[in-house]
């Protein structure tokens, strides 16, 4: 416990210290917000007897908090002011529990010392030793009792830690997270290929189902004609039958085969618009070529050029030396 203060007094210490290092900061809304409301609090703890005079000071408050909100949002420290309170907060619930355990260990420390000095007083009005036997025993008892409870709650806590420590380890970690999303994009991929594949051989299995249709009808038609050929020929009524019923198949033929261009012509649309992209995209691929051909040279160029320069300074020392011997 005498830890545990220790180190909330050292973090309000520190911040102590961090608040008087960066006063100087006035212009900082951060610490306007700060004084602003240290301010409001003082005011309204004198607490005013006019009550008009009140409700001017809690408008004047109210426009000075507008303006350091307005002044934060400028400032665009939202989330440094949000992180401040929270940290404030904790700071307040850390103070109180270390005055807590400040308190806790003062009435302990108060009835130890009690407890000695009552020993005390007791060996020294030469009391038996029965009795002192008696209270160092119920002291240990008490101690022990003590002890037990505190290893109780430490086992406790400990199995929190520990099963908070197994949630943790259940969360994936970044790396994971990121061979999981490798994963899934390669399954995307995957999946939209056998898209692909499944919806090419639906498109295969209806046409083949069209013309075994388109066949079926055909021999039927022709298994037809072959059978009812002679009596149709040889009767004005059965040869028109026979011209309207050629007619009709006529008509579905034709129905047949605009559909059929129909979907030509789509085909060729898109194949056209595909032969469009890839001629840009091979006149963009000649121009990054000649581009390169031409940085390429460039390079060789420049890199000629640094050698050249490079060789006329290492010659000019040698010449000058032999300026000076003539």
């Amino acid at each position: 416990m005498f830890g545990s203060a220790l180190e909330l007094r050292g973090m309000r210490d520190t911040h102590n210290y961090h608040t008087g290092l960066f006063a100087k900061d006035q212009e900082n809304p951060l610490w306007q917000l700060d004084g602003g409301l240290g301010a409001a609090g003082a005011t309204f703890e004198s607490r005013y007897s006019d009550p008009e005079e009140k409700k001017l000071m809690r408008m004047h408050i109210l426009e000075e908090m507008q303006l350091l909100h307005k002044k934060i949002r400028a400032a665009k420290v939202d989330s440094v002011v949000c992180r401040l309170m929270l940290l404030m907060k904790s700071l307040k619930v850390l103070e109180k529990k270390e005055l807590d355990c400040q308190s806790d260990n003062i009435a302990k420390k108060s009835d130890l010392e009690a407890k000695i000095i009552h020993l005390e007083e007791k060996i020294t009005n030469n009391c038996d030793s029965k009795s002192l036997h008696d209270d160092l025993d119920h002291c240990i008892s008490i101690s022990l009792e003590k002890l037990h409870l505190a290893k109780k709650e430490l086992a406790a806590r400990l199995r929190m830690l520990l099963s908070v420590r197994r949630q943790l380890e259940d969360v994936p970690s970044q790396s994971e997270l990121i061979q999981y999303e490798h994963r899934f994009s390669e399954l995307n991929i995957n999946i939209e290929e056998i898209h692909r594949q499944t919806r090419k051989y639906y498109a295969t299995y209806n046409a083949l189902l069209e013309l075994k249709e388109l066949m079926l009808k055909e021999t039927s038609l022709l298994n037809s004609l072959n059978s009812q050929f002679q009596d149709a020929i040889s009767d004005t009524a059965g040869r028109l039958k026979l011209i309207d019923s050629t007619g009709g198949i006529l008509k579905g033929i034709k129905q047949k085969l605009q559909k059929v261009q129909e979907g030509i012509q789509a085909d060729q649309r898109v194949c056209n618009t595909l032969r469009e992209k890839y001629a840009a995209a091979a006149a963009s691929q000649r121009r990054g070529s000649s581009r390169l051909r031409a940085l390429q040279e460039e390079i060789a160029r420049n890199q000629r050029l640094k050698s050249e320069l490079q060789s006329r300074n290492a010659a000019t020392p040698c010449e000058v030396e032999v300026i000076g011997s003539l």
